[in-house]
């Protein structure tokens, strides 16, 4: 498989149904200008519409229609995904996922199961569903296809112009670190952040294999998997991981909003709050972008 092919492919498929996000360049969060993609305006609040789309315009769809277990977002965008294309979808999610993520499902007209614990069991559940009924499954992270689809969210950034060494990206279950790291093919310096209560990958590096690992803490109903994918972990063997407290991660959410009047959930945030902790700390002239991957407060605002 050639990813760059992959990912150039999803970009083009996807291109008529998704928003081009827009970057803002800023010298007010941290201690040095920062180029932000400002990904939590895409479809549905959050980057996982581009892996849903891609994998629905490049399959065939049974009769039984789409299956996805999520925390939330992944499945917040196949339900939109599934509703724009005309498919049937059926979803599960944890009960910590959060009202404003389960009614945004809920609106799409999709099938919703809310299944106590946390995403594993949600996918437990979609599992026996898909050998059920022959519906199709559509992984949150570890699938070709989704990774493929998460990719075209950096050769869009690329075509815009972005201009930095390094960039530093969330982690839940790998999906979004894989696309980057398979579009990028050690082009750009990639840092891996994790809340340090919910290291998928973190905990895999050290073992030298996926493991399973306990989640919980404020970004676990989007960064809650309790195990890398194995793409991501395939790709991300050497990938510098930075671990973040959820109190950085809040503060980083705070300082979004009283900056630049960006409101995020905590996920999307993480990675930001890497460089305004302090837990990465850049070289001297080293030119940092970050990417927000998610908008999606686990109470609506405005409700």
């Amino acid at each position: 498989m050639s990813w760059a092919t992959e990912i150039s492919d999803a970009a083009d498929r996807i291109r008529p149904h998704i928003v081009q996000t827009p970057l803002l360049d800023t010298p007010a969060l941290a201690d040095l200008p920062v180029s932000l993609k400002l990904e939590q305006l895409q479809h549905t609040g959050s980057f996982k519409a581009r892996g849903a789309f891609n994998t629905l315009l490049s399959h065939p769809v049974p009769e039984a229609g789409i299956v996805a277990a999520s925390g939330g977002n992944h499945g917040a965008a196949v339900a939109f995904a599934a509703r724009k294309l005309g498919y049937r979808a059926t979803i599960f999610v944890p009960e910590i996922a959060g009202p404003a993520k389960i009614a945004q499902i809920r609106s799409t007209g999709a099938d919703l199961t809310v299944v106590p614990g946390v995403y594993a069991n949600a996918l437990e559940q979609a599992r026996a569903f898909e050998a059920r009924t022959g519906a199709m499954q559509i992984h949150a992270y570890d699938a070709p296809a989704t990774v493929a689809g998460q990719g075209s969210c950096f050769a869009e950034w690329d075509a815009q112009g972005l201009d930095a060494d390094t960039v530093l990206i969330a982690v839940g279950g790998g999906g979004l670190l894989a696309g980057a790291l398979a579009w990028w093919q050690g082009r750009r310096n990639v840092i891996a952040v994790e809340p340090e209560n919910a290291c998928a990958l973190h905990a895999a590096q050290q073992l030298g294999a996926p493991t399973d690992v306990e989640v919980s803490g404020v970004a676990a109903n989007a960064l809650g998997a309790r195990r890398i994918g194995q793409i991501a972990f395939d790709l991300a063997t050497d990938t510098p991981s930075v671990l973040v407290t959820d109190t950085a991660i809040t503060q980083a959410q705070k300082r979004l909003w009283q900056q630049h009047r960006l409101l995020v959930e905590p996920a999307g945030a993480a990675a930001l709050s890497a460089l305004t902790s302090g837990a990465y700390r850049p070289a001297a002239g080293e030119r940092v972008a970050v990417l927000i991957c998610g908008g999606n407060l686990a109470t609506d605002p405005l409700a």
